[in-house]
């Protein structure tokens, strides 16, 4: 058979199939790291399988999310640190998952790149793979996609895909009533939303990712590149407590935009900003931009990653859950009927 006057192939057109197939081959261990009750066959067929009644589920209401990192991939390209930036994309996703009570059980992933390098995909996946195992749910499949033209050099772009589950009549927010009071869990830095100012202000200050951190620890980058905290074990935990009322994960939004989406109509909430030290990272990106009080809580978490409403009555057992799984629980303020979110207190 003729192949033609130029002999051209996919290769030569920019993908690599052999390069797709081996790097199959090196995820499979991290994969099979992830394995959880419910999986039912590994990484490799055209679709992934999953059974709710292995799983220990009776009547179950399955919840869906996906999410990527933002432009914080851009830190991690510039820098060639890959390995973290796979927990952050399933932070993201299973995050939010639990804020409506549901226990995440399986996540995709879809990596999209203009040339396949095996090496970093790898290093990727391998932080996805340790952010499922973080979280309790498994990586049961994904896609790769080399896609010449469409990325230039190395870079890439990620997204990820979880599904949870949990009994029928279990979904939160539920009931939160004037009087709750909420609890915050620390975050372990920026998180994955504001990025695109971050980068902006870290422009503005002159230093480069290698520059040692102004606000402490190792390299700028590094910093920067901190890995999205997982919540998922300890709202689970806070749930089995008892008294929850509702989860607010402080995302893109900030405290102002992310608590009132779990509160009633004509409900408010009051947050004693004296309650809990602002990091520094937080204090630079500040100052460094003259950004208003306003300003950050609207943008970034401020060191608040996930909050918790709960009744009043059930916070000390709620805590105390939490506190046994190494959590420091903040008490910021409580549910009010007031419908705003008034801040007292100075951040700055």
């Amino acid at each position: 058979m003729s192949t033609g006057k130029n002999a051209l192939t996919y290769a030569v057109a920019g993908v690599d199939i052999d390069a797709g197939n081996a790097l199959v081959e090196q995820i499979k261990p991290h994969a099979k790291r992830t394995n959880r009750s419910g999986v039912m066959a590994g990484l490799g067929g055209f679709g992934g399988l999953f059974d709710l009644k292995a799983a220990g589920f009776n009547d179950p209401i399955l919840v869906s999310a996906t999410d990527g990192v933002g432009t914080k991939l851009r830190i991690a390209i510039d820098t060639g640190h890959y390995d973290t930036i796979g927990i952050d994309l399933v932070a993201m996703c299973v995050n939010d998952l639990v804020c409506q009570g549901a226990e995440p059980l399986f996540f995709l992933d879809y990596f999209a790149t203009g040339h396949l390098d095996v090496g970093i995909a790898s290093r990727i996946i391998a932080g996805i793979a340790e952010g499922c195992v973080q979280s309790g749910c498994a990586l049961i499949g994904g896609e790769t996609a080399e896609m010449p033209g469409m990325y230039a050099g190395d870079d890439f772009d990620l997204a990820g895909f979880a599904v949870g589950a949990m009994e029928r009549g279990t979904a939160f927010p539920s009931d939160v009533r004037s009087g709750d009071v909420l609890l915050g869990l620390p975050s372990s830095g920026v998180h994955s939303n504001g990025y695109s100012l971050v980068r902006k202000l870290v422009e503005l200050s002159g230093l480069g990712w290698d520059a040692p951190s102004p606000f402490g620890g190792e390299t700028l980058g590094a910093e920067l590149l901190a890995p999205t905290r997982l919540y998922v074990k300890s709202c689970l935990a806070a749930i089995t407590a008892g008294g929850v009322h509702g989860f607010a994960h402080i995302t893109g939004g900030g405290l102002t935009e992310n608590i009132p989406r779990v509160l009633g109509e004509g409900q408010g909430v009051h947050i004693d900003l004296d309650s809990w030290t602002l990091p520094p990272v937080f204090k630079w990106l500040a100052a460094q931009g003259g950004i208003s009080n306003d300003e950050m809580l609207k943008t970034f978490n401020c060191g608040i990653g996930m909050v918790i409403v709960a009744d009043a009555q059930s916070t000390d057992a709620v805590a105390e859950a939490l506190a046994a799984l190494g959590e420091t629980v903040i008490r910021l303020g409580q549910v009010t009927d007031a419908p705003d979110v008034v801040y007292s207190g100075a951040l700055l």
